[in-house]
């Protein structure tokens, strides 16, 4: 049997404009500028600028613009002047239909591409010297247009022969497309449109070669005939399986090798790469021993509400001319006028919130920020900052993890003055960011023809009173971007 009942309950629900205020919140400095371009583009009642200026350039302009003022005054009392001429049908409902906030559209904005050559371009301006044919030529730019960013061709040839006979009706073999792909891999960068890593070195030792330098030639063999064992660093089997007994031979040729580019596409701008430039939202001083902060001035635009827009809304809404097309025109404006004071109020709002923010972890971190000795860094969690300033953690999470502060010792991000805690003998907490330090200290001095295992790293750190597992070594040494002992070995 079907019967209606009526349930209360208690939800908590997000306004549109606390989760527009979230996203704006989140947006480093360097994206807070076209966010605001954004809101001046949407809304016609915003302004770039101060109060104050508005009133100088109102003084200054207030004796030349005062018969023209008197005579609009007029037009409006006679009725003659109607909202229209201020607001054409076409704006009315296109506004009327847009969003005042962030939409779908943001992931469709272009971005200011750095100019340059792209690495294609370089390739295919080097294969119009071989004085290639027009077929041979086609072949060439296929083979140009299967490298990738880094510089290597990746798809196999059999592939590429498929391609050039669909697409463009070229009849080939393997050994044609494989004779064309050997000249590019004589283009520059060295080691340009090479299949593997394997590869590109043997291509960038053979530019060396001149028959005499005895490292480049051993370095050759070294990679032809003992890669495998070379990348596993098992040098005395390269000694032996290349009937070497002098140690010197492989070790100044091992050093030759990985002074080479492995990622030769990379000497090249790639078009389409967006240049990613840091500007920190923060700028930490040390003044004599008095640490200053500040925050970076293009997180506090100067914004303003229109004035004349303001009057014109006042005017209208006194007015007893109340048709339907004069309602909607005025609230359209007042809609307006809501939007960039709330949008004004959510800047200053962002400006207190990650100033509070800043300030807290300037005020944990006291001591590292004063000389930038990452072993004074105090563990520290995000509920540690949001418990001083009386705020959720989400919102410091959202300040700390795209926000970045510039000091006198380099520009970090916030999320980076967080860490765990390690205990250690004493029972004092310390952070892991110190023991990563130690670590890699640890690491440096070692012995690289006994590198220090994990285990072995795990008894000295133990020593030192850390009290910490094998397995937490392994993950702070893989953070640090360390290998394995095995492949620490030199000779």
């Amino acid at each position: 049997m079907q019967k209606l009942s009526l349930n209360q309950s208690l939800q908590q629900k997000l306004s549109p404009q606390q989760i527009q205020f979230i996203k704006l919140l989140q947006v480093p400095t360097a994206e807070l500028e076209s966010r605001i371009e954004e809101e001046l583009e949407l809304n016609p009642v915003l302004e770039e600028g101060s109060d104050e200026q508005q009133d100088e350039a109102d003084q200054a302009e207030q004796s030349d613009e005062q018969a023209e003022s008197e005579q609009t005054e007029t037009e409006v009392t006679n009725d003659e002047v109607d909202i229209k001429d201020y607001l054409r049908d076409d704006d009315y409902n296109s506004y009327k239909t847009q969003s005042d906030g962030d939409g779908d559209d943001d992931d469709d904005r272009e971005m200011p591409i750095p100019m340059g050559t792209s690495l294609h371009e370089t390739l295919l301006t080097q294969l119009g010297f071989l004085g290639l044919d027009e077929r041979q030529t086609n072949i060439g730019k296929q083979l140009i247009g299967s490298i990738e960013g880094d510089g290597y061709i990746r798809r196999e040839l059999e592939s590429i022969v498929n391609d050039l006979a669909f697409s463009q009706g070229i009849e080939t073999n393997l050994n044609e497309v494989e004779s064309i792909l050997k000249k590019i891999q004589t283009f520059d960068p060295a080691g340009i449109a090479a299949r593997n890593l394997q590869e590109c070195l043997l291509l960038q030792l053979d530019r060396m070669d001149d028959g005499q330098d005895v490292d480049v030639i051993v370095g050759k063999r070294i990679i032809a005939e003992c890669y495998e064992e070379f990348t596993k660093k098992h040098y005395t089997k390269i000694l032996k399986k290349l009937d070497l007994d002098d140690e010197d031979y492989i070790k100044d040729a091992i050093e030759l090798i990985v002074r080479l580019n492995p990622k030769p596409g990379g000497e090249t701008n790639t078009s389409g790469v967006k240049n990613q430039y840091v500007i920190p939202d923060f700028i930490l001083t040390n003044n004599n021993g008095k640490l200053e902060l500040a925050l970076n001035s293009r997180n506090a635009p100067e914004l303003r509400i229109s004035r004349s827009y303001t009057e014109m809304f006042n005017a209208y809404d006194k007015s007893d001319k109340k048709d339907k097309k004069l309602k909607e025109a005025v609230s359209f404006v007042k809609q307006k006028l809501d939007a960039a004071k709330w949008f004004i109020d959510a800047i200053k709002q962002r400006q207190h919130t990650l100033l509070r923010t800043m300030r807290a972890i300037l005020e944990f971190q006291y001591d590292y920020f004063l000389e930038g000795d990452e072993t004074k860094l105090r563990p520290m969690i995000l509920k540690d900052i949001a418990q001083m300033i009386n705020m959720d953690i989400s919102t410091v999470s959202r300040v700390a993890s795209s926000k970045t502060i510039q000091t006198d010792f380099g520009v970090f991000p916030l999320k980076y003055f967080f860490s765990e805690g390690i205990s250690t003998d004493s029972g004092e907490e310390v952070s892991s960011r110190e023991v990563k330090q130690i670590i890699k200290d640890l690491i440096e001095a070692e012995d690289k023809n006994k590198p220090y295992s994990d285990d072995k790293l795990e008894d000295l750190l133990n020593q030192k009173g850390y009290n910490i597992a094998r397995r937490t070594v392994a993950k702070y040494r893989e953070q640090l971007n360390i290998p394995v002992a095995r492949l620490r070995k030199e000779m």
